[in-house]
């Protein structure tokens, strides 16, 4: 099968919890991991702490995730594994041959990420009109850039 895309790696893997410290205890503290950064965002309900492993290109995120109400969607704790990002070397392309082999995709189209990349999700379950789906999982498609292109492509 011919497509006009390719996956390159894993840019993030996210992981969800009820509370940060005790994420944060086990990845940064006992797993040597460096917080980066944080993102906050009421609409999308999660104060998260962003974390890196490896350097330049070959770098990869570990998100931890907190819900700012955990009564509210969408449930960034649940499931634990969130969701898992993977490196696309053009997301335009992706996202056009993808929806018209029949993958469902989450509302929002390509925005931008916390991380500042081109992003969009691939829907866990697919329904009439869109029947494929990544079956479970939620999947990030994350525009790498140039850098991570020349390296992994």
């Amino acid at each position: 099968m011919s497509r006009p895309f390719k996956v390159l790696g894993i840019q993030q893997i996210a992981i969800g919890g009820e509370s940060k410290e005790k994420l944060s205890k086990f990845w940064v503290e006992i797993m040597g991991l460096n917080k980066v950064s944080e993102y906050q965002s009421e609409k999308e309900n999660v104060n998260e702490d962003i974390l890196s492993m490896g350097k330049g290109p070959y770098k990869v995120e570990i998100d931890l995730m907190q819900p700012i109400d955990p009564n509210k969607s969408p449930k960034v704790h649940d499931p634990k594994l969130n969701h898992i990002g993977l490196w696309i070397d053009d997301l335009a392309k992706a996202v056009e041959w993808l929806s018209s082999q029949g993958v469902r995709f989450t509302p929002g189209g390509i925005r931008k990420g916390a991380s500042g990349f081109d992003v969009c999700f691939i829907h866990p379950k697919g329904n009439e009109e869109f029947p494929l789906s990544s079956e479970g999982v939620l999947v990030e498609l994350v525009q790498a850039p140039a850098d991570v292109i020349q390296a992994l492509g």
